[in-house]
């Protein structure tokens, strides 16, 4: 008997040339673009150093040999660590993730492109230490940024029709795809060499999401985008040491990512890569909740001097008959929770939590998801009160190219027959939409951070440089991380 399958090395599968023709070839031109990274390069790494605050996080970084050291190796801003660039992109990736505060993709797939910052930052700084200790050329923060928009592409384009979701894979397979793109092209690689290593990125094995969802949610969902990163450096190094990769990785039948994951469907594309999901990039601002929460917890903000003297003790909220929150399909589906919420990750994933807090305190911090200000029974009792129903509209606007809006409207209704009037909220304050409005309050978001971890002379020292763009763009990856060492 023989075998009727052909040994031909076939031609690569065209979504990893394309990823390669994209990394190796496109000229980013586009200043809103250029603009926008800069916001987020610093909006990432102040939701970095907040995360430094809570111990969960923490006790996570530093070498995976207590006491190493890595000379020239990337340093982890915010702490006095000097790692491996694979340990390092795993720090910044945690860091940067824990506290669900960093940027967001809404789509198809849904995910937070700066996730792939610590990829990016700890190889660009361990190059940029190398090459100067070796009288080389540097790294720029220039290449930082185009890297980010780079990788910021590669994800959301890969989201726009593709759900990951739906087959239970996490949308951090998307973090490891765009991170080993552009590490790869950083080191240097080839289109070839870039599409070995994203071929082996596809071939690994894929988080499951089960970590997001009741009734297994915890804290692997604040590092697993870390992980993810970190992989992808490991993959683009081992590339540029010559190792092979596997041209039909998605196509293969039987074998490849499509068959096995993706229930035989290859990728639609709505577009072709450029600069426009760092255009577009959704940023968290004003409070740190699950993005499809985000105008629900605007929403309950406006309500609070309404309803406040209403809200003030349980005797009074069992005058609630309900409260509707009217939303859209994905955050059903993600964050419509009932019944005990058992950690953090759980509270700042459930609608019904997040809006509470809001109607009770005008306000929302990442302090609000712990055990502290969780024990307050007002909290639950109002959860009980709350439906989620979804409205059409909001659903299509929320898939909507043009649109993209992420709406939640929300109305308390009394068991006397009086209700408060219906607040919509479509687009949140961190919306390209509302980006005159954004801005602003995401540079004080970024003071506060830092104000959380350096002392006042390094404040002004980094945010000197991050308000200048062209000596940001001109300054070498080490001097500009060198600033955020303790």
């Amino acid at each position: 008997m023989t075998s009727a399958i052909s040994n031909v090395r076939p031609a690569p599968d065209k979504v990893l040339v394309d990823i390669a023709d994209y990394v190796s070839d496109y000229l980013v031109t586009s200043k809103e673009a250029i603009d926008t990274a800069r916001y987020c390069l610093m909006d990432t790494l102040g939701c970095g150093l907040e995360a430094l605050s809570y111990p969960a996080c923490t006790k996570l970084l530093g070498p995976v040999v207590p006491g190493t050291v890595v000379p020239n190796g990337s340093k982890v801003p915010g702490t006095q660590f000097q790692l491996d660039p694979i340990q390092a992109a795993f720090n910044i990736g945690a860091m940067v993730r824990w506290l669900d505060f960093n940027d967001t993709w809404l789509a198809a797939e849904w995910g937070h492109p700066s996730d792939n910052l610590g990829g990016i930052l700890a190889m660009a700084d361990f190059l940029s230490r190398n090459r100067k200790n070796e009288d080389q050329p540097v790294i720029t923060m220039r290449d930082v940024l185009i890297a980010m928009i780079k990788a910021h592409e590669i994800q959301g384009v890969l989201a726009l029709e593709n759900s990951f979701n739906r087959v239970g894979l996490d949308h951090v397979v998307l973090v490891k795809i765009a991170s080993t793109a552009v590490v790869t092209g950083m080191l240097g690689g080839s289109k070839d060499d870039i599409i070995n290593a994203v071929s082996n990125a596809w071939v690994d094995g894929q988080s499951l999401r089960t970590y997001r969802h009741s009734p297994n949610t915890g804290s692997r969902k604040s590092w697993a985008a870390g992980d993810a990163t970190s992989r992808a450096v490991r993959l683009a190094l081992m590339t540029m040491k010559g190792e092979m990769g596997y041209p039909t990785a998605l196509t293969a039948t039987t074998w490849g990512f499509y068959d096995v994951f993706f229930k035989g469907q290859p990728f639609k594309f709505q577009r072709t890569y450029g600069s426009y999901v760092m255009e577009n990039v959704l940023f968290k601002i004003s409070f740190p909740a699950e993005f499809h929460a985000q105008t629900a917890v605007e929403c309950a903000f406006q309500l609070h001097p309404q309803v406040k003297d209403k809200l003030d003790c349980l005797k009074k909220i069992e005058q609630i008959d309900k409260i509707v929150i009217t939303t859209h399909e994905s955050a059903i589906r993600i964050i419509d929770k009932q019944g005990p919420l058992n950690n953090p990750a759980d509270r700042d994933h459930c609608i019904q939590y997040m809006t509470a807090v809001g109607l009770l305190k005008g306000s929302l911090t990442a302090a609000d998801y712990e055990d502290a200000v969780a024990a307050d029974p007002r909290i639950d009792a109002l959860r009980d009160k709350m439906q989620c129903v979804e409205k059409t509209e909001f659903t299509h606007d929320y898939l909507d190219p043009e649109k993209r809006s992420i709406a939640n409207a929300i109305q308390v209704f009394f068991k006397d027959g009086s209700q408060s009037e219906q607040v919509v909220v479509e687009y949140p304050i961190g919306h390209r939409r509302r980006r005159g409005e954004g801005i602003p309050e995401l540079v004080r978001k970024f003071k506060t951070n830092l104000a959380r971890r350096f002392p006042e002379r390094q404040q002004k020292a980094i945010l000197e440089v991050c308000n200048d763009e062209a000596r940001l763009s001109e300054m070498p990856v080490h001097e500009f991380v060198d600033l955020f060492v303790i």
